[in-house]
């Protein structure tokens, strides 16, 4: 599915719609070049679901954890752009933050990828002109519940 992004509201939009189909266990695999809007979706997101504090990128502490409550659904937010090699994900123990929890994946190709699981939602992010274009695939356990 293809998504016209033009402006803020229209990223918030898609955002809410994800965050009303998520599920314990499922991915959310942001792609696209550096700038594109993956933090923007994914503070989306977690705002939908109840966060109203600051959700600051996890570039540096790769990853941020958002406990229910107050959200509706325990979120991992990590972001895998310093990572040198798949294997260092296992160093961070991401299967023990993502227990219970469903993870939004900024880079998801530096970490191994997450598109052979059936709960990963990928979406491609470009820009196009002022706003963005979103290309979302979804894995079996998305179907019939896409955005």
């Amino acid at each position: 599915m293809q998504y016209d992004l033009p402006d803020l509201a229209a990223m918030d939009a898609l955002g809410r719609a994800i965050a009303g189909k998520l599920r314990a266990c499922d991915v959310v695999a942001l792609e696209g070049g550096l700038g594109a809007g993956k933090t923007t979706l994914a503070r989306a997101i977690i705002a939908a679901l109840g966060y109203d504090g600051e959700v600051p990128s996890p570039t540096f502490t790769i990853i941020e954890t958002y406990d229910a409550p107050p959200l509706s659904l325990p979120i991992v937010h990590a972001d895998f752009y310093r990572l040198k090699h798949p294997q260092e994900i296992e160093e961070l123990g991401l299967d023990d933050y993502r227990e219970g929890s469903a993870l939004i994946a900024e880079w998801p190709d530096h970490a191994g990828g997450f598109a052979h699981e059936a709960g990963c939602l990928s979406i491609l992010l470009e820009t196009s002109g002022q706003g963005r274009i979103a290309i979302a695939r979804g894995g079996a356990d998305w179907l019939g519940r896409m955005p």
